[in-house]
């Protein structure tokens, strides 16, 4: 690990941050994709019903 001398506490916290960040707009991106696809099956069984 290189050696960050008195920055080291606000560059991990920064490099933390986003880390969260990133995690965070993965696992809301997947819950969208997967509310996103039940929707469309369930339009799609409607749209088969009905014509």
């Amino acid at each position: 690990m290189p050696d960050l001398g008195k920055y080291a506490d606000t560059v991990l916290s920064a490099y933390g941050a986003s880390l969260v960040l990133l995690v965070a707009l993965v696992v809301v991106t997947i819950l969208r994709g997967r509310k996103v696809r039940r929707e469309m099956e369930t339009l799609e069984t409607r749209m088969k019903r009905n014509g």
